[in-house]
């Protein structure tokens, strides 16, 4: 199939709003091992083609604005919390917590749906996943639209936990001043120490820590939001615990680096969208994949950070689906 013109946006295109609220007509759960359960649901048109939604973090789940991105009348909307996430259970577990589970977990999801083909949409952490996903299931993907691009990478990770204080010092200081000054040179340690340890009250004290801080510095606007509640405790813990054992265990080495697939993606249909001030994710790096990828089309938001809800971002992304239904 041939790939669509590189095209070019700015921030004259008119806005799309998201779609309606929708409930799933079907959801459950699957098995994928003795540790792990995941919850999938489906939404929109059971003929519809099928699309995949890939949340980010690792550990952020899924909610049912990210259902919103997809017209219901066309697809057939799959989206499923990844292993430790949301509401796959158990929450916040790291047992058998790689990128190749949940590659695996995404093929056994597809055969439990009896689907044979689908789309990927992916964002942050997801955009990393979509594209190992591919990299091992090239025939299983009818096209990748991928936002907010993450490689995973060292580089990537040094940026989250002491670069991004040049942007939003403010949000730094309250993240790294959790942390004794003398182990402030190794803050990833020193949170996973904490994260991982006995201490429940410390435990919890370091997730609220890391995700305001992820969360403060997301959106083009700051949005200093609160974690009150149990359930925002609990989501907000297993969101801290898995990005921080990614970071630890499963960084991806220069010689293992999604990039160096790109001859198994270049026949994947694709957009890469990407917003210019985007903190979480800077633009580097998606520029480093349009550069060894010129046939998918690079889109780059110039009025949106790294938030998929940012309003400019989120009209892209929906163009974007709205794009692939030539694609099948």
């Amino acid at each position: 199939m041939p790939h669509r013109k590189k095209t070019a946006h700015t921030s004259h295109t008119p806005l799309l709003d998201l779609f309606p609220a929708i409930t799933p007509y079907s959801s459950g759960f699957l098995e994928v091992d003795d540790t792990h359960t995941l919850y999938w649901e489906q939404s929109g048109n059971p003929d519809g083609v099928p699309i995949l939604f890939l949340h980010g973090g690792p550990g952020a789940g899924a909610t049912p604005v990210h259902r919103r991105f997809f017209d219901p009348e066309h697809y057939r909307i799959v989206i499923f919390d990844q292993r430790g996430s949301g509401r796959s259970h158990p929450l916040g577990s790291l047992e058998n917590n790689t990128t190749a589970h949940l590659v695996s977990d995404i093929e056994a999801l597809r055969a439990h749906l009896s689907i044979k083909r689908w789309h990927i949409f992916g964002g942050s952490w997801g955009s990393t996943l979509s594209l190992a996903y591919a990299i091992r299931h090239p025939a299983q993907c009818i096209s990748l639209i991928l936002r907010g691009i993450f490689l995973c990478e060292q580089d990537e990770i040094d940026w989250f936990l002491y670069d991004m204080r040049n942007i939003f010092p403010e949000a730094w200081e309250q993240f790294a001043g959790f942390i004794a000054a003398e182990r402030q040179d190794d803050l990833l340690n020193a949170y996973y120490e904490i994260l991982t340890g006995d201490d429940k009250r410390q435990q919890m004290e370091a997730a609220i820590r890391w995700s305001l801080y992820e969360g403060a510095c997301a959106s083009l606007l700051p949005n200093y939001e609160t974690i009150t509640t149990d359930e925002q405790k609990g989501h907000a813990l297993a969101l801290a615990r898995m990005e921080a054992h990614y970071f630890v265990h499963e960084v991806i080495r220069p010689e293992n680096s999604l990039l160096n697939h790109m001859d198994t993606l270049r026949n994947i249909p694709a957009t890469i969208i990407h917003g210019r001030y985007d903190v979480i994710c800077p633009i580097r790096t998606a520029h480093r994949l349009h550069q060894l990828w010129p046939e998918a089309d690079y889109i780059v938001v110039p009025d949106a950070g790294h938030s998929a809800l940012d309003p400019a971002l989120r009209s892209r992304l929906i163009e974007a689906t709205e794009r692939a239904k030539t694609l099948s």
